[in-house]
């Protein structure tokens, strides 16, 4: 078997870390597959394929139409027709790098000659469904609520008969996608992370402190993070809108918080500047008590310099995987519960939900980790617990290589049966 996995961009976020995990485990658990991955644009990703062993190609995204996307024709989060006429202009312009970007893909997976193409990204799912050589199969993997992303729905919907299925990364994803894509076979395989290496381990907290450029904090400084990027969904506003809320008060253990993170897409107006954040907390008056951490290619050990992990996304998150990062290393979390967020997580026995885009909520629970250090240690060792069941990475390679196996053997999926398609694996009744 051979499988191509396309994907995006170069950098290394949640949904790379993802990919990683399958183009591993499908090492692991189909040994004798070839594997290659074709990126969207050089970066990092590149040396972390590389040394899966797995092959590598670059097909580069003209840098136009990778800025093209639904966050430019959402403000308010509602697109009004202005917006639409003008994402329309920017898509018409556009069309002659598309098809020459479609024909150079094309040609690089012709040269591939895969039994089986992995998309994995929105971008990714739409040029393989086009791209693709007669015959193959696709599966896209599903990292985004498509009921959000209105334009890339509708494309979607047009382009299913080129894709095989999909694999949500967690059961909201599935029941959103299951709206937009009816009758499409798709299967929940929830994301993993590898527990051996996101383990506690003792670090020491002022390494965070050099990282963000600030002096060290005094003796009995709670360290409390948010690992994010900068995606403007991604809550760092209301985490700094917490903070000051909490940290004015003046009552308690010292805290300090930390944002730790970056800007990675290229999609126009997807995302918050670094100085716009730093704007907002001088004017929270928590200069000097946040600090700003670079995005980390690998935050382990961010994790465990924190000793609460806050996760506070705007709108539902598709699964959360810091959420299940921080689990492993220990760390008690604070989670914006809502979508495959709220699937992670039990609140009281392993973490502390708040309501998403509450920074009342979110002070709150953040306060009685800082207040309680014994709570903060029995929610931290249960958190490793779920993590070492729920999200092992074993367990993730195993359902990823069935998928595989299943899609090749049945690439228009498990058949229809009552006027649907079943997921992958999904037994047929017997006559």
């Amino acid at each position: 078997m051979r499988i191509t996995y396309l994907n995006p961009v170069g950098v290394v976020g949640g949904a790379e870390r993802v990919l990683l995990a399958a183009i591993r485990g499908a090492r692991e658990h189909l040994p004798d597959a070839r594997r290659e991955v074709i990126l969207f644009a050089d970066g990092p990703l590149r040396a972390e394929v590389e040394r899966l062993g797995a092959e590598m190609t670059l097909v580069p995204l003209p840098a136009g139409l990778a800025g093209l996307g639904d966050t430019r024709m959402r403000g308010d989060g509602r697109s009004g027709i202005l917006d639409r006429l003008g994402f329309g202009r920017a898509a018409l312009g556009e069309a002659p790098a598309a098809v020459g970007f479609v024909h150079r893909l094309g040609a690089a997976l012709r040269r591939s000659a895969p039994d089986l193409i992995h998309s994995n990204g929105l971008k990714a799912h739409a040029c393989a469904a086009v791209a693709r050589p007669r015959g193959v199969p696709v599966l896209w993997h599903l990292h985004d609520f498509l009921s959000d992303r209105p334009v890339m729905a509708r494309l979607l919907r047009r382009l299913r008969a080129g894709a095989a299925g999909g694999i949500a990364i967690s059961e909201a994803v599935r029941r959103d996608a299951a709206t937009v894509l009816p009758g499409w076979p798709i299967s929940t395989v929830r994301n993993a992370v590898d527990t051996d290496h996101f383990a506690p381990a003792g670090r020491d907290g002022a390494g965070l402190d050099r990282l963000a450029g600030l002096a060290p904090a005094g003796p009995g400084t709670v360290r409390i993070g948010l690992v994010a990027t900068y995606a403007n969904w991604k809550g760092q506003e209301v985490f700094l809108d917490a903070l000051a809320r909490l940290l004015a008060s003046g009552d308690g253990p010292t805290g300090r918080g930390y944002i730790i993170g970056g800007p990675i897409y290229a999609t126009a107006g997807s995302q918050f500047t670094r100085d716009e954040l730093e704007r907002r907390a001088t004017a929270n008056g928590l200069a000097g008590r946040v600090g700003f951490v670079p995005f980390q290619n690998d935050p382990a050990d961010v994790y465990r310099m924190l000793d609460v992990v806050v996760h506070a996304s705007t709108r539902p998150e598709p699964f959360g995987l810091t959420i299940a990062e921080a689990m492993g290393c220990g760390k008690p979390v604070v989670v914006a519960a809502a979508g495959g967020a709220a699937e992670l997580f039990t609140p009281g026995h392993d973490g502390l939900g708040h309501a998403p885009g509450d920074d009342m909520d979110l002070a709150g629970a953040i306060a009685r980790l800082v207040a309680d250090p014994a709570l903060r240690t029995r929610l931290g060792a249960n958190a490793r617990r779920t993590a070492v069941e729920r999200f092992s990475r074993e367990r993730f390679g195993r359902e990823m290589a069935a998928l595989y196996a299943a899609c090749c053997r049945d690439p228009a999926g498990a058949g229809p049966e009552r006027g649907e398609r079943r997921p992958y694996g999904a037994g047929r009744r017997r006559s």
